[in-house]
């Protein structure tokens, strides 16, 4: 099964057309190819010591633009310094951890940057969090200081954790005050990092269960500074790089940040995203570049044309998630010349990057991974006869392994169960150490691969894999659907999962089942096509844009739920009002009525 709009392959002519306009960047590239991975893992550098050398290195240029707000190097790095005397007054050091629980805004960077270079560990809190959720992940951090906007104080207060913290909980207008008169002269500690000490906690979304604390080392940022700055991005001094996604988030802390610091260049801050003012802000911020999200890109299509589409300066984008079916479409509408894709996730030690600019790719990945077989049941890589793994044909789905070494260390959680869980030992030979990302990838070549699903998405249905992301891009093609999320759900007495799609409607429309059957079954094998359908008004997303799935496949096709559903009655007559016994006559193989 695939999407008739995917790429299936990535060959020596598509890279070749592309290498001279990355060639030009050279420049660019070295200096980030030096700074990102040209220190071992017990090198004496850190994100602190790189940020005072651009403050150095740019004194005057801008560094944050947030509102009417502009910050030079020179301006961000004094402030920098004056809260980690602050930090330092409150007893963090190296090892410390400074909780961070801060609105996009300059002081959620420079609170940051100024933990780090105290050799602290800066522990990134979703602010939307509330009630045990944030009592879990305050506890996961266990740290010495936390820092909040002032409305945060009593959810924090409320939770039960304020009374964990060791030094105690701290607004950011008393952060300000206690920092004027404070030292602007860099900390002497900063020098003395190693690459390989830890610089974050950034939590997992939680769409699964409780959140999970992952631990981001200077030397894996400074990498990530390397891969999706140096060779991805390409930014030079005089750009502007806009970022509206939450800072506890890593496309903003680890790719938006370290992508402007590695150029020199400028991050403009947005406080949240919003499809109808997100042109204006670009334009506010007479932006070059910006960070995306791929529901982010699908959100701007589906807003009428208008004259901001195309009067923005942005020559070059970078996230992941923007899908192949509106890719070519997102480009040409709003005059993207270049797309950055790329694939990485919190805890991994690997990632993708589209450095060559071709169309519906991740990217390349230059260090070693595997695509093996799997088992949908369990989750896990499968095992043949001899106990190793089995490596995927090229362009089939399989599930992507990263190859743990000294070079591509695995930092994993804070817990270390969680982070053992997720290792495959002993996959092709004795003592060999792999990563499973939980993601199921295909290979382009040459080092390219495309997404396809996460694993826990998948699922078997009449003894096929069924990979979500596919099924939401057929059915998204249909001009009545804003939105839709596909899972799949029990039916009593089938092997395997039936698929079911919750679908919001584009403002305006009317259900038509038989013309979404249609365009599920002109894109689809037949058996990837939903078999329920259900009408939602709004389908809810975690703070970064993903769909929760989990809450509605738990829900199916049950009494207790109110919405509308429909049901598959054949290719022709499409979907229809959900009636009593058509689970038994898909049970009994039997023609709906």
């Amino acid at each position: 099964m695939s999407d008739e709009t995917s790429r299936t392959g990535v060959g020596l002519l598509d890279i070749a057309k592309q290498l001279p306009g990355f060639l030009s960047d050279a420049p660019v590239i070295l200096r980030g190819l030096i700074t990102g991975f040209g220190a071992s893992p017990t090198a004496k550098t850190s994100i602190g010591k790189v940020f005072q050398e651009r403050a150095m290195a740019n004194k005057d240029k801008v560094f944050i633009k947030f509102e009417d707000q502009r910050i030079t190097y020179g301006q961000a790095n004094a402030t920098v310094n004056r809260y980690a005397s602050v930090l330092a007054a409150k007893g963090v050091g190296p090892g410390s951890v400074v909780g961070i629980m801060l609105r996009n805004s300059p002081d959620a960077v420079l609170l940051m940057l100024a933990t780090v270079k105290c050799g602290a560990v800066a522990g990134m809190i979703n602010y939307n969090q509330r009630g045990n959720v944030l009592a879990h992940s305050l506890g996961l951090l266990g740290a010495k200081v936390l820092v909040t906007e002032s409305d945060f104080h009593e959810p924090v207060i409320e939770c039960g954790a304020a009374a964990e913290l060791t030094t105690g909980l701290m607004s950011v207008e008393e952060l300000r005050e206690l920092a004027v008169g404070q030292s602007t002269a860099n900390p002497v500690g900063t020098s003395q990092i190693l690459a390989k000490e830890k610089a974050f906690y950034i939590f997992t979304s939680g769409t699964t269960g409780m959140p999970k604390a992952s631990v981001m080392t200077h030397y894996r940022w400074l990498r990530a500074l390397g891969g999706f700055g140096g060779l991805g991005l390409r930014l030079n001094s005089s750009d502007t790089l806009y970022c509206c996604l939450p800072l506890y988030h890593n496309n903003a802390l680890t790719v938006a940040t370290s992508s402007a610091l590695n150029a020199g260049a400028a991050l403009a801050l947005g406080k949240s995203f919003s499809a109808s003012r997100f042109w204006d802000e670009v334009i506010k911020y007479d932006a070059t570049a910006f960070i995306y999200i791929g529901e982010i890109c699908g959100y701007l299509l589906n807003q009428p044309p208008k004259p901001t589409d195309r009067a923005h300066k942005v020559r070059v984008i970078a996230g992941n998630g923007l899908r192949p079916a509106i890719w070519d479409e997102f480009t040409s509408r709003f005059g993207i010349k270049r797309v950055c894709e790329f694939y990485a996730a919190s805890e991994g030690n690997t990632g993708f990057v589209n450095v060559f600019n071709i169309d519906k790719t991740t990217g390349i990945c230059p260090s070693p991974v595997v695509y093996v077989e799997y088992d949908l049941e369990t989750g896990e890589p499968a095992r043949g006869p001899d106990g190793r793994l089995r490596k995927v044909k090229r362009g089939e789905p399989g599930l992507l392994l990263s190859k743990v070494n000294n070079l591509q260390p695995f930092d994993g959680y804070t817990d270390k169960a969680a982070s053992e869980k997720k290792l495959v030992r002993n996959a092709f030979k004795d003592g060999d150490v792999w990563f499973n990302t939980g993601d199921l990838m295909r290979s382009q070549g040459f080092a390219h691969a495309a997404f396809a699903d996460r694993l826990g998405d998948t699922f078997r249905w009449k003894g096929e894999n069924v990979a979500t992301t596919e099924v939401e891009a057929a059915l998204g093609a249909d001009d009545q659907v804003e939105e839709c999320t596909v899972y799949g759900v029990e039916v009593p007495g089938c092997g395997g999962r039936a698929g079911m799609a919750s679908v919001q409607l584009r403002e305006g429309a009317e259900f038509d089942g038989a013309r979404l059957a249609k365009a599920g079954f002109e894109h689809l094998p037949a058996y990837a096509v939903p078999l329920f359908i259900r009408i939602v008004p709004e389908l809810a997303h975690t703070s970064t844009f993903k769909n929760q799935k989990v809450d509605l496949r738990k829900q199916g096709y049950g009494d207790e739920v109110s919405d509308p559903i429909y049901v598959l009655s054949g290719r022709d007559e499409g979907y229809v009002p959900f009636y009593p016994e058509y689970p038994t006559e898909v049970k009994d193989g039997k023609k709906p009525r």
